[in-house]
């Protein structure tokens, strides 16, 4: 009787049936394909022809054309194509050349000439909802005797070609940064003027750098023959200023220079849509396919978080070959880099210190600075003036020693004097630096982190101190230059710099570090915060 009564009250079976197609037809919607789309309608247009459908970022057709590798013309005569005229600024207004007007071709076609081949080429550009733009060639050769293939030979040799070309370098460097690599000419030309006679450094320090880049690149067989990876790594640390980043452009100048050019690729950050991890993948595997190569990452200590430490050290040192890749790494912090990066051997195997300039070194840079004026009579640099600078400079990192000459040459060109009056008076004893100034001697190349000394105070007993004035050093001026307009300048702006450093000191303490640990996790935890509620809202990545 219960099961009677059941199944008096179950409705019919057919509307089982309408609600399940109901439900099937509300999620059978036609996924919407505009490569697929595009490539049946250009080939029902041309049945003739074999079409070819490849991405712009691997075949950059365009591109190999302005290199006079191929030819296009533009089809006139009609309105068949959707393009957006732009007009391009020059790079900056000091250039006082004109800008010019470019298109963003949306849809448009044009023939493409290449040795004895000739090709139609479809351009499409398209972006669909929460993702970047995709441009898309859809590249038309005729069918050998009318034959329906797959392949084209004709096509499958201008893409070899030009796929080749994409791949290199052309006064160009890779850079990685939101994500994804991108070619910067503009960085490339920055650095054409970098070179190891300009890189004022410890001799030692800059034969020992040198030898160690070069011999990795030129010795791939002697590596193989004693079975050792061909890999490497080396940090440049110590305080700002001190020449880590102009030595940086002096290797990426000198290895592209050789009879076999080196690449070098430049990671600005790891922030990606995908998240970290997605983007130390990208940097690792781009590096593989290009070594041998330089893979640069600038303030080391600021890239690599705690969250994807393991996974960055696995991508150095682990199962996957690495062979060819030599990083170099960069920071103001060494102590702020975890132990698993900087103290052991195999990841990055020496570490070169760029400490603050002694006499020598200074009184050297003076002579680079005043080769600069060689040519130009609106400063009298006198030679014995060099060491005479040298002293009065003590504690100066090499970037206070040029702001020092910049500023100094510049008063004396427009004509400018010292007035006693005008000098800032200073206490007289000789002073030692700190961060930007003071550094204890120490040796200058270190292959493990020898007498590595920690800081004394801990957190919660560390107890101020008074710290003294930097003050300009008494120096023996003698008198065929006690009137010397140029040395009066920069004996004004030594005691002007001296108070900078005073009143910009960067503290050393573990307390300041920890701040700024604390402060950049923050912004870190912040960032992908961001990024999760954006992906969440759009579904992005």
């Amino acid at each position: 009787m219960l099961n009677e009564g059941l199944q008096a009250k179950t409705p019919a079976e057919g509307t089982l049936a309408q609600a399940f197609v109901s439900f099937k037809d509300h999620f059978n919607g036609h996924k919407v394909s505009t490569e697929v789309r595009m490539l049946e309608s250009i080939r029902g247009c041309h049945p003739e022809y074999q079409v070819t459908r490849v991405s712009e970022s691997k075949f950059d057709l365009r591109g190999y054309a302005r290199a006079g590798h191929a030819t296009i013309t533009k089809e006139e005569g009609h309105e068949h194509f959707d393009a957006t005229r732009s007009y391009s600024s020059p790079g900056s207004r000091l250039e006082k050349t004109p800008g010019f007007l470019y298109d963003t071709v949306r849809f448009g076609r044009w023939k493409y000439s290449w040795k004895s081949f000739e090709y139609l080429v479809y351009e499409v550009l398209y972006q669909d909802p929460h993702s970047s733009p995709v441009k898309l060639y859809y590249i038309l050769s005729p069918r050998p005797g009318g034959v329906q293939s797959s392949k084209n030979v004709a096509t499958d040799e201008l893409l070899l070609a030009v796929g080749a070309w994409s791949k290199e370098l052309h006064k160009e460097i890779h850079v990685f940064d939101n994500g994804y690599w991108q070619k910067d000419a503009e960085l490339w030309k920055s650095i054409q003027g970098s070179s190891w006679e300009d890189v004022i450094l410890n001799e030692n320090l800059k034969t020992s750098l040198m030898r160690d880049v070069q011999g990795f690149f030129e010795n791939q067989q002697l590596y193989k023959k004693l079975a050792v990876p061909w890999k490497r790594g080396v940090i440049l640390h110590g305080v700002p200023g001190n020449g880590k980043t102009i030595s940086i452009k002096a290797l990426i100048n000198s290895m592209a220079s050789l009879e076999e050019p080196v690449p070098a690729l430049y990671v600005k950050s790891f922030d990606a849509c995908q998240g970290e991890k997605y983007a130390i993948r990208s940097i690792f595997s781009q590096a593989r396919s290009m070594a041998p190569c330089l893979l640069i990452f600038e303030d080391l200590d600021s890239l690599v978080q705690d969250e994807t430490r393991s996974y960055f050290l696995n991508e150095v040192d682990g199962l996957e070959s690495n062979d060819g890749i030599l990083m170099i790494g960069s920071t103001n912090h060494l102590d702020a880099l975890d132990p698993a990066i900087s103290k052991r051997p195999s990841r990055f195997d020496r570490k070169y210190h760029f400490q603050i300039p002694n006499e020598q070194e200074r009184i050297a840079y003076c002579h680079f600075w005043q080769n600069k004026l060689t040519n130009t009579d609106m400063v009298s640099f006198e030679d014995d003036l060099c060491p005479i600078i040298g002293k009065l400079t003590e504690g100066f990192s090499f970037a206070y020693l040029k702001e020092l000459f910049v500023i100094s040459l510049l008063a004396v060109a427009r004509g400018g004097t010292i007035e006693e009056e005008e000098e800032q008076d200073g206490t007289e004893s000789n002073a030692s630096v700190h961060a930007n100034g003071v550094v204890e001697p120490k040796d200058t190349i270190e292959t493990e982190d020898k007498g590595e000394e920690k800081s004394e105070s801990t957190e919660g007993s560390e107890t101020k101190k008074e710290v003294k004035k930097r003050v300009m050093p008494e120096v023996e001026i003698p008198a065929a230059f006690q009137d010397n307009i140029l040395l009066k300048v920069i004996k004004n702006q030594v005691k002007v710099l001296l108070a900078d450093m005073d009143n910009t000191e960067d503290s050393g303490s573990s307390s300041a570090k920890k701040t700024s640990k604390n402060r950049q996790g923050a912004q870190a935890d912040r960032l992908r915060a961001m990024q999760e509620a954006a992906r969440a809202r759009s579904g992005c990545c």
